[in-house]
């Protein structure tokens, strides 16, 4: 093995070319100047080639290019489905992919994979499933059901797109090694389970990197994905741009992370802010003042609940609108505020008053989001960004959430600033995990390429 770190000082420096080549190096060129140990010490350029020829020959490289041209989310058949689990037909990519990606959290597990379309037709569909965390082991049941499956396909012959059929396999032209990439917390805290489950590569990612690049890509490739919310007109789609620049990400799972992003390179966001005060917070008090078994059925509760029955507003203080300051009557003034009223008046009575918990619910998801959506203000304003981005299972689609959010950025910055949310706003994490399975120099975005005419996104990295 050639030692890259120690050479002799009485060995003559050959002639090299110190120059960058015009493009990468092939594994022949990298192998032949192997005879010139000084060349990989002075030229780091080569050095990288080298090593991704290297890992390559492991199965630890590998390039993901998807092909968004056409891409569309698929309606679903019934409106019972969730609808940030909807199906996205990429009818343009024939591509074998081999991998799939998961992003555990602290209270959900979700799973981003892609399916071939039937034999007979092109493309497939980018499929989006999850799980609790609390029963993690039916998340890795289905995980070794789509490596198994993966595993078959790549032994059976596929359409191209081109009339031929070719056969897969491992090692084979065009075809990646079977791996899953994994992010979030349960990354590394199931590791050893999955890698041992699985019987595959478990590749571990950064999880801020991942809600970026997943974020990244559905703001600029997929049709009627992101939208402004509000009352009078509920769903606003915006089209896909590229001039996403500078913006925040407010990833709300069973925390809340606000994250500033500045620009497509690999170091240009920062974790600006956040709150412990998420997802995790309303899913465990509602647990302790409800019978809500699932954060579903807490959610469920919170539509038909009430939160006037316990919160006290400033029409209750006042006994209208508060104009002077811009508070409607209508505006809560204390969460909770009118209980330790009731519990007073029904102490000279028969006993304590019983609160229902869908009213329960109701006012302290009102409380949560509230709170997420001034400190978003404020981070906003401190960092001077326009675009806020609402990411996180927290959502759900949950048309209170997204009225309580929106209406608090439109409220505080006096409509100079904008809430955006997402139907898949749960899979960012695990579709960045998903795009970046290639090297590891490469990343995120800003490498958008040609494919006989067609939209080609493939996440890169600035170096």
């Amino acid at each position: 093995m050639l030692d890259l770190q120690k050479s002799s000082r009485n060995t003559p420096t050959p002639h090299i070319r110190r120059t960058p080549f015009p493009g990468p190096l092939t594994k022949h060129q990298c192998l032949s100047r192997l005879r010139h140990p000084k060349f990989l010490i002075i030229n780091p350029w080569f050095r990288r080639n080298l090593a991704l020829h290297y890992r390559a020959r492991r199965g630890r490289v590998q390039v993901f290019r998807i092909n968004v041209s056409g891409a569309k989310i698929v309606d679903s058949a019934s409106e019972d489905d969730d609808a940030g689990n909807r199906d996205i037909r990429l009818p343009n990519h024939t591509k074998q992919v081999s991998h799939i990606a998961v992003d555990i959290g602290g209270t959900l597990a979700k799973v981003v994979f892609f399916n071939r379309a039937p034999e007979d037709g092109l493309g497939g569909r980018l499929n989006f499933t999850k799980f609790e965390t609390d029963d993690i082991e039916d998340c890795i049941a289905f995980l070794k059901q789509l490596v198994d499956s993966r595993r078959e396909q790549q032994q059976q012959p596929r359409n191209t797109g081109t009339g031929k059929k070719t056969r897969g396999g491992r090692g084979s032209a065009g075809q990646d090694e079977m791996c899953v990439m994994a992010t979030g917390g349960g990354a590394y805290l199931f590791y050893d389970r999955l890698k041992s489950e699985l019987g595959c590569e478990i590749v571990r990612e950064d999880e801020m990197e991942c809600l970026i690049s997943g974020l990244d890509f559905f703001i600029t490739e997929i049709p009627d994905e992101v939208f402004t919310y509000s009352e009078e007109n509920p769903m606003a789609f915006e089209e896909p741009r590229e001039d996403i620049y500078p913006y925040l990400l407010v990833n709300i799972g069973s925390g809340v992370s606000m994250i500033k992003v500045s620009g497509p390179g690999a170091n240009e966001f920062e974790r600006i802010g956040g709150s412990s005060l998420g997802g995790g917070t309303l899913w465990g008090l509602l647990s302790l003042l409800t019978g809500a078994k699932s954060f579903d059925d807490m959610l469920e509760m919170s539509q038909k609940g009430d939160n006037t029955a316990v919160d006290m507003l400033v029409g209750d203080i006042y006994g209208t609108d508060y104009g002077r300051i811009g508070l409607k009557s209508t505006t809560i003034a204390s969460t909770f505020g009118k209980v330790f009223k009731k519990n007073m008046s029904a102490s000279n009575g028969t006993g304590k008053p019983e609160f229902k918990p869908e009213d329960i619910s109701k006012s302290l998801l009102f409380a949560i989001s509230n709170n997420i959506g001034q400190i978003a203000y404020l981070q906003a304003t401190k960092h001077d960004i326009h675009n806020i981005y609402f990411g996180g299972s927290f959502i759900r689609g949950h048309t209170a959430t997204m009225n309580t959010l929106s209406y608090a950025i439109r409220f505080w910055s006096q409509g100079s600033k904008r809430a955006y949310f997402l139907r898949h706003e749960g899979y960012l994490g695990a579709v960045g995990a998903f795009l970046r399975h290639q090297p590891r120099n490469w990343g995120r975005r800003k490498s958008f390429g040609e494919d006989g005419g067609q939209r080609i996104f493939q996440a890169t990295r600035k170096e």
